[in-house]
């Protein structure tokens, strides 16, 4: 199979950590036998500054002719004087909303070996493993009308959901679902909000087409209590817009790095796959920044777009051999670095490009 994508490494820390990920992505498929057929196009700062706007129109013609699209990071502190719509930013949001992605995976799990990096007790947090259903298109960061009048000091957004906003994220969640523990969380705040009431009769509707599943509501605010009390009892947790956005921010604790988490955009024309963290740009070209998330985004693209669930399996497992063996990059040796070896950006990469490749090797003898 010939997998084309397309790649924007982006800003900051988004070319060193898309690199090493693009290094694994090629050893998994090849050794699958597959070839990648990559496309390089510029979006965010760097585009800004070559070609005058951050998403160029041929980054976004290349964008709806690939099969996926492989983002690093974008956003750089040198923009931050222009106005808003034309801030790095703004080419990522317009790209999403091209692309018409509308339910955003990130997975959150707790590596064994990482405990440590977590504030939570181990014993919480060990064996969780959850997968956000983030609806992206619509509620409070969509919503119209929506203002903020200085002279008056007045401010004021719109939650806005239609039925089917809702159940389109809904039966994505559910048939995730039905590929893992059967067990669908979907959170709102219904006893206040209308938008909420509507959130949760449309899901409890959609929930009918899927009688092997088991669905929950819970409210967002017991919800975020939840979490940090017992992360395990969740599968997978389906909310709107700005819930997903503080909700996934939340559960980064239990992975100890925010360097430890992929993401995901399904559902529109072409899928969109980027590292749930920022482009650092203080650290960029030090060889520090951690991979690992870029890496594990590789592994979703594999999963979600072409279907390759071995080749995306080996490169969670590879990722997870390699901190068993006590490697580190410099974020995640920080709260006890005895007896780790830590290794720069281009050196982990290659130790989980040589663990996949092993691993592979191993399975096909």
């Amino acid at each position: 199979m010939r997998l084309k994508i397309l790649v924007t490494p982006g800003d900051g820390i988004g070319p060193e950590i898309t690199e090493q990920a693009i290094a694994v992505l090629r050893e998994a498929a090849a050794l699958g036998g597959h070839t990648l057929n990559l496309d390089y196009r510029r979006i965010g700062g760097v585009a800004i500054s070559q070609d005058g706007t951050p998403l160029p129109q041929d980054t976004l013609a290349a964008a709806l002719d690939s099969e996926a699209v492989f983002l690093g990071a974008v956003g750089d502190y040198a923009f931050d004087s222009l106005p808003p719509n034309q801030r790095p930013e703004a080419g990522l949001l317009q790209l999403r909303t091209a692309l018409g992605g509308f339910a955003n995976l990130r997975p959150v799990f707790a590596f064994r070996e990482l405990t440590e990096n977590s504030p939570l007790r181990p014993e919480i947090i060990e064996g969780s493993d959850i997968l956000f259903v983030r609806e992206l298109l619509g509620g409070l960061y969509f919503g119209q009308p929506r203002a903020w009048n200085k002279e008056t000091g007045e401010a004021f957004n719109t939650m806005r959901y239609t039925h089917d906003e809702v159940a389109r994220v809904a039966r994505a969640a559910f048939r995730l679902a039905q590929k893992r523990r059967k067990h669908l969380t979907s959170v709102d705040k219904a006893n206040v909000l209308e938008t909420s009431q509507l959130w949760r009769d449309t899901v409890t509707e959609v929930g009918k087409e899927f009688p092997d599943v088991t669905l929950e509501h819970q409210f967002v605010d017991a919800m975020s209590m939840f979490l940090m009390k017992r992360p395990r009892d969740f599968d997978v947790v389906v909310t709107e817009n700005t819930f997903g956005d503080i909700l996934t921010d939340e559960a980064s604790v239990i992975t100890g790095s925010l360097g430890m988490l992929p993401s995901g955009t399904i559902g529109g024309k072409v899928n969109l796959y980027e590292p749930a963290h920022g482009s650092a740009p203080k650290h960029a070209g030090k060889n520090i920044a951690n991979p690992l998330a870029t890496i594990l985004t590789g592994a979703m693209l594999l999963r979600h777009s072409f279907g390759l669930e071995a080749e995306a399996d080996a490169i969670v497992a590879a990722v997870r051999k390699v901190l068993e063996a006590g490697f580190r990059t410099e974020d995640l040796a920080r709260t006890n670095p005895e007896g780790l070896t830590v290794l720069g950006t281009r050196e982990m990469g290659d130790k989980v490009r040589e663990t996949v490749k092993e691993q592979l090797l191993a399975a096909s003898r």
